[in-house]
């Protein structure tokens, strides 16, 4: 088969998995679309969208390159409906919502009755009431259970499946050409993931939020995706709108996307720590220096995928080095999943178990290769620790020669630090 028909026949599956929308709802050409929420005992929170769906996408014989890809750009300028008046209800708590012009709307509803303390996933019913004659549909949100012994937000590009900035458009092929074969996501990432989410009890069922700058255009996409790779959905994928349109086709720049979300989560969560999760590629090491920095205590871990080399990023690196030093608790920069692992069974996040099986998997998707050295930049006190990423440690370690293209581990930690174990706080 050419090239060509192979694209085709790619992309015709992209086309008929966002058409109709999982989870929507609507009539006459209009979608109500709602996104997975989030929520606490007190509170809930759900985004949607209200969108009128194309008749015109071509179906039949894949292999038509000029039509498909006309589909998947309508599937990123899909038209927002505006305006579109809709009533959200959860038990006895009514909101009443407006979209704005995208079509996008935000549902915060103020609970009148607690959830089930040991369900994690509960339902909210939306009802459009203008512009088409009364229809309903069904959203889910997510609430941790009493078992969560922390929350676990991490970033997607170059975090969970490799992509690079180069290399977007052959992400995206790979992801639906090869199908549940596809070696997108990084080796072990999913055994590492579903780790977090079980804990150390390894019924902890601890909350994972994912963050991205990809459109909501795309969120069926990454839905797919997680599911082809057996990867913990989480809660919610947080995107964003890029305000793409016919006279504006760049994405508006929105700089503290990410941050603002997750000073959100860590305030509804108050009472739980934080693991992050991103990589050195682009500026998750800025975000989380800044977080660490403003909430103190409340971050356990912080596990950088080091996929760049580029010398203009140690700067950053070094800064969020400080910071998490001087908080106590622990960085990893490493572009091995099993790494990561390792470190967060030793600091009891994951069970010995667990580490086996993010190894096993690790084998299974890229054979046994052997792992880049790591080095620590440990001292007996945070203070110490800070001192010794100032006089330069973490950037002596990263400059140290390796075997493999990847550049070496680095852990920066402390001997005081503490990490609770299941049974310890909330």
């Amino acid at each position: 088969m050419g090239i060509a028909a192979d694209a085709g026949k790619a992309l015709d599956k992209v086309v008929q998995l966002h058409a109709p929308p999982r989870g929507g709802a609507g009539g006459r050409g209009v979608v109500v679309q709602p996104y997975r929420g989030y929520g606490s005992a007190d509170e809930v929170f759900l985004m949607g969208r209200v969108f009128r769906q194309s008749s015109s996408r071509g179906r039949g014989r894949p292999g038509v390159l000029r039509r498909d890809l006309a589909n998947i750009l309508a599937l990123i300028l899909r038209q927002g409906v505006g305006g579109a008046l809709l009533v959200a209800r959860c038990a006895l708590a009514e909101q009443q919502v407006i979209t704005d012009a995208n079509g996008y709307f935000q549902v915060h509803l103020r609970l009148t009755q607690r959830p089930a303390a040991d369900c994690l996933w509960h339902s909210l019913d939306l009802e459009l009431r203008w512009p088409l004659p009364v229809f309903r549909t069904r959203g889910t949100f997510f609430v941790p259970c009493r078992t969560a012994r922390y929350v676990v937000i991490s970033d997607i590009d170059d975090t969970v499946m490799e992509t690079g900035v180069a290399r977007k458009l052959r992400a995206f092929w790979r992801l639906f050409l090869e199908g549940a074969q596809s070696r997108v996501a990084f080796p072990g990432v999913a055994a590492l993931y579903r780790a977090l989410h079980q804990g150390l009890s390894g019924t902890a069922r601890n909350p994972l939020l994912y963050v991205s700058q990809a459109p909501w255009s795309l969120y069926e996409m990454f839905d797919e995706f997680f599911h082809l790779h057996d990867i913990p959905v989480g809660p919610i994928l947080f995107l964003r709108e890029w305000g793409l349109a016919p006279g504006r086709p760049l994405p508006r720049r929105v700089e503290d996307h990410k941050l603002s979300l997750i000073r959100t989560m860590l305030s509804l969560y108050g009472e739980l720590p934080f693991v992050l999760i991103g990589d050195s590629g682009q500026r998750d090491p800025e975000i989380y220096t800044q977080i660490v920095r403003e909430h103190p205590g409340r971050v356990l871990a912080v596990y950088i995928r080091n996929v760049s080399r580029n010398p203009a990023r140690l700067p950053a690196i070094e800064a969020l080095a400080r910071q998490v030093a001087q908080a106590g608790a622990s960085l990893v920069l490493a572009a091995d999943s099993f790494v990561m692992a390792r470190h967060a069974a030793e600091h009891h996040l994951i069970s010995a178990d667990a580490l086996t099986e993010v190894l096993q998997e690790r084998a299974e998707q890229q054979g046994r290769p052997a792992l880049a050295p790591t080095h620590e930049v440990k001292r007996p006190t945070p203070a110490e620790t800070r001192e010794a990423v100032e006089q330069g440690a973490v950037s002596e370690k990263l400059a140290q020669p390796t075997a493999r293209s990847a550049p070496p581990n680095v852990v920066v930690t402390s001997e005081r630090e503490h990490t609770p174990k299941d049974g310890e706080g909330a």
